[in-house]
């Protein structure tokens, strides 16, 4: 227990400095764009190659990121109820906010310094890049244009930086393919600096935000944030006891399931201008209300 708090106090204070810094700090109105940006294209691609490239690529596909994998998808589902009656655009933005998690930007970092190997984010992220996301662009292009080109559906994926180095990683891993250090050894530094780069700027990103505002929004953004901060950590966990998990991995995928709705749903949202303000608000409530949630099961796994 005292490991996994520690782990939080971590990253709690690397957020607060990076809230304080956005506030105080005088820095450029675009610091944490630029951060992100960075964090984004170089420093958490070096991170997850690593992590990948040293990972045995049999572990990408089992259980437990069977149990991550349903937990999302019955969230979507849940999450659907909140907006009948709404565009389908909308629907799908909102239900991809009850269970789609931010394994990259918070992700990372949770899983570096309370699960402390970034190696159990890696399925999640591949998941989500190489299945949920042409399928959710796909979806949106039919509910905003009315028709979609599956290219484009096909090669989002590849656009990532992210899906190229989990990829490129797991190539080198298969092949066991050993890289020059003066190669490997400037992409391991990079990636250590992944996590508390993200973490500053996402504290940046907690200045001046307005939440709930009156509107059609309130109730599915409250729900998308109980469903992704209470109810997908509670049925990862089910499933991972019906499934027998282990403690360990028991633990891991209930952690992640409870990482707050990924940023990526509010550019979803923007690039196909629809239901912007339900993804906006749903991304930032549930990440207030994952805080609680992960120290919730933080403390209740070692009391069992």
């Amino acid at each position: 227990m005292i490991s996994a708090l520690s782990g939080f106090a971590v990253i709690g204070v690397i957020v607060f400095a990076g809230w304080v810094a956005g506030r105080w700090g005088r820095l450029p109105a675009d610091t944490e764009t630029v951060a992100g940006k960075l964090a984004y294209t170089v420093l958490s691609p070096c991170l997850l190659f690593t992590s990948a490239a040293a990972s045995d690529p049999g572990t990408l596909f089992t259980e437990p990121l069977l149990v991550s994998a349903v937990a999302a998808l019955l969230c979507f589902a849940l999450h659907t109820v909140t907006t009948r009656g709404r565009d389908l655009g909308t629907r799908i933005v909102g239900a991809l906010g009850a269970g789609y998690v931010n394994a990259a930007f918070i992700g990372i970092p949770v899983a570096a310094y309370v699960l402390h190997d970034t190696a159990l984010v890696v399925p999640i992220i591949m998941l989500q890049l190489l299945v949920f996301m042409p399928i959710t662009v796909t979806l949106l292009e039919l509910a905003t244009t009315g028709h979609s080109s599956w290219r484009t559906s096909l090669t989002v994926p590849l656009r990532s930086p992210l899906t190229v180095a989990v990829v490129l990683g797991i190539v080198v891993s298969v092949t066991d393919l050993r890289l020059p250090s003066v190669l490997t050894d400037p992409i391991a530094a990079m990636g250590n600096a992944a996590a508390p780069v993200v973490l500053v700027a996402f504290g940046m990103s907690l200045n001046g935000r307005r939440l709930l505002e009156p509107g059609p929004d309130r109730l599915p953004v409250i729900a998308a944030a109980v469903l992704k901060a209470a109810v997908m950590p509670v049925l990862a966990l089910l499933m991972a006891l019906a499934l027998r998990l282990s403690p360990a991995e028991t633990y891991a995928v209930t952690v992640l399931a409870a990482l707050p709705a990924a940023q990526n749903v509010f550019l979803y949202a923007q690039a196909f201008n629809t239901g912007v303000t339900l993804a906006r608000d749903a991304v930032f409530l549930s990440t207030l209300a994952s805080a609680p949630a992960l120290v919730t099961i933080a403390i209740l796994h070692t009391l069992t």
